[in-house]
């Protein structure tokens, strides 16, 4: 006997709250689908398991079935299947959700229960106008049931003529949602949500190439793989089992760096594999790629609110049942458990890294170059990781040499310490470009490190202070008997007026573009006439200020160079000599002076400053020199 009803909901019309809060991506009402049959079949295990079902299990599988002609998909599972008083009770009173006494009553024999709601089977009401339930109980004397629904809170609820046990939902895919009667959206989509699954998920035949085509076997195609990786212990895998499961998850990637296997039952559940990908210089294209599950059922890739920022440059997989979803399982709501799980991961991350420089040096140094922005940002980002990885935190020279921070620190220390007894590190930011300065440093002995990565501006400040008794200076930044003074040194004695002299003299010639700051110092005879840097302090904040360091002023400060007037060298003697018989005029005096405009723009040359008609101007000139000192 049919009998009919109202669906037990509060407002009067549930299903525009289904399809525009509850489920706004349309897409997951196959993954709650494929996710209810898989937790009846789970139960049904649990059954078994605890002798309380005696019966023969059968094929324990998730079927999906697509008429496209019809328009129809069916998700068709043997699981515990349900009696007319269940349907009543958890299709019929929506929220009431079974899993959950379920779990509780079979909570030592099964873990996997996915379904939290009651509501992931209306998701369905979203592409279909008419879903219909066949099934039966696995209660001994149960009779099978068929419940349909055409969208309003009308159903209608008779016996039916199902013999064997399990549940078959029939979805009549509406007119407007008609992709999701396309074999391909329905391969994409279970390709996405249940390639994880814990219980085999049918779709379909395997195919083989024949006369030209694609045709079907008569083996059926398993499109998951129920025993993933991170499921497995961490002792029955090998290095080659992780990358391919990499592979897998990344087919374009390369190779990772490193990898850690998640695995925790206390105080929450955690399971996981976290890789290490080869980072370079753009941290932005490398996030989003840790993919979140539920008991292996896809939930998002955006992780943003369970792992530290830094920590969202990882790639892999984290399962956790104890992560707090919301109503639709697409996204994390917050609480302790979520901090607990980041807290963890974080630490994790920490302690693989420590091994690794304890235990495997080599590939850590072999590997650095891809992976020091990673840890670089992970220590401006987070305090405590941050304490962690002065110890594995490496430095690398500009001989390509890599060094603890401990470890280089003792090794300078001697050459390096200036006369307040700081330890400075030295260190540049391009060979190639500082090529001078590398080797003037190198000249007295002194060790530079290469800080080549687009944090290094932050990551500077960071260790001055962390490093005790330390301080960080570009090796182009000034002269090198500045960046490390031994003594006090005897400075040039320069009236107010002499120096408003040598300061007009020499911006005459510089580009116009720019500030400058004009000085006189002795560097010896033997040393260039003129050296042009800038200050620490300023080129460094105008960095972070590119990096969107918060000190935007910086950034839009102009450029200010320090020209440093070898006063002890004799060209710049002889300049300045002449000058004064134009103290009147020293603009005109400056323009005209060709030793002058020789020595600024060598100066200007080594720092890449020169250009344009400038730099023609130079190369004639020089020619003109050379030609000069060949015909005397």
């Amino acid at each position: 006997m049919a009998t009919t009803g109202k669906i037990g909901v509060t407002t009067e019309n549930i299903f525009p709250v289904i399809k525009k809060f509850l489920y706004s991506d349309h897409e997951i009402f196959l993954r709650e689908l494929v996710a209810n049959a898989v937790d009846a079949t789970q139960k049904m295990k649990a059954l078994a398991a605890t002798g309380e079902y005696k019966g023969e299990l059968g094929e324990l599988r998730v079927r999906i079935e697509l008429d496209e002609k019809k328009k129809t998909l069916k998700v068709i599972d043997s699981g515990i299947g349900m009696t007319a008083e269940e349907v009543e009770k958890y299709i019929n009173q929506i929220a009431f959700s079974s899993a959950g006494e379920f779990l509780e009553k079979y909570k030592d024999q099964l873990s996997s229960i996915i379904g939290h709601f009651g509501l992931g089977f209306y998701s369905a009401f979203m592409v279909a106008d008419k879903v219909t339930i066949e099934t039966l109980s696995w209660k001994d004397g149960a009779k099978p049931v068929m419940w349909s629904c055409d969208g309003s809170p009308e159903y209608e609820m008779k016996e039916c003529k199902k013999e064997d046990r399990g549940t078959v939902i029939t979805l009549y895919i509406a007119d407007d949602e008609k992709e999701y009667a396309e074999k391909r959206r329905i391969e994409g989509l279970l390709g996405k949500y249940c390639k994880f699954m814990p219980v085999p998920v049918i779709f379909g035949k395997e195919q083989e190439w024949k006369d030209g085509k694609y045709v079907d076997t008569d083996k059926d195609n398993v499109i998951n793989k129920v025993e993933p990786l991170w499921t497995r212990k961490p002792a029955d895998l090998k290095d080659e089992d992780y990358k391919e499961f990499y592979k897998a998850l990344y087919p374009m990637g390369e190779d990772p760096l490193f990898h850690i296997h998640l695995n925790v039952d206390y105080p929450f559940n955690l399971t996981g594999i976290l890789y290490f990908p080869k980072i370079k210089n753009n941290v932005e294209i490398s996030r989003n790629k840790i993919q979140l599950y539920c008991n292996q059922m896809f939930v998002t890739d955006s992780v943003d609110n369970i792992v530290p920022d830094f920590l969202t440059l990882l790639h892999g997989v984290i399962d956790s049942p104890d992560i707090p979803l919301n109503v639709s399982r697409s996204y994390l709501q917050s609480d302790a458990n979520v901090k607990k799980i980041s807290t963890y991961i974080t630490k994790k991350v920490a302690d693989r890294l420590d091994e690794i420089f304890r235990n495997e040096r080599a590939q850590l140094e072999e590997k650095w170059d891809n992976l020091k922005l990673f840890i670089e940002y992970g220590m401006l980002s987070d305090e405590k990781f941050c304490d962690r990885a002065m110890k594995f935190c490496l430095l690398k020279n500009t001989e390509g040499k890599y060094y603890s921070i401990e470890d280089y620190k003792k090794g300078i220390e001697g050459e390096q310490t200036d006369k307040d007894k700081k330890v400075v590190f030295l260190y540049a930011t391009d060979i190639e470009s500082q090529y001078s300065f590398i080797e003037a440093a190198r000249s007295k002995g002194y060790d530079v490190l290469l800080m080549d990565c687009q944090l290094d501006s932050h990551f500077v400040n960071l260790l001055e202070a962390k490093v005790e008794n330390a301080r960080f200076a570009r090796v182009d930044s000034d002269s090198i008997d500045n960046l490390i003074p031994k003594e006090d040194k005897i400075k040039p004695e320069l009236s107010e007026e002499e120096q408003k002299n040598l300061s007009t003299i020499f911006t005459t010639v510089l580009p116009k573009d720019n500030e400058y700051h004009v000085h006189a110092d002795n560097l010896g005879a033997d040393a260039a006439p003129i050296l042009i840097t800038q200050s620490e302090f300023m080129r460094r904040y105008r960095e972070m200020s590119a990096m969107g360091g918060g000190m935007n002023f910086y950034g839009e400060m102009p450029a200010m160079y320090n020209i440093t007037v070898n006063m002890e060298n004799p060209l710049v003697a002889k300049i300045m000599e002449a000058s004064s018989a134009h103290k009147d005029n020293l603009e005109a005096f400056a323009g005209e002076n060709e030793i002058l405009k020789q020595i600024t723009d060598l100066a200007l040359l080594s720092n890449g400053m020169l250009k344009g008609k400038d730099l023609s101007d130079f190369i004639a000139r020089s020619a003109k020199v050379v030609e000069n000192a060949y015909l005397k």
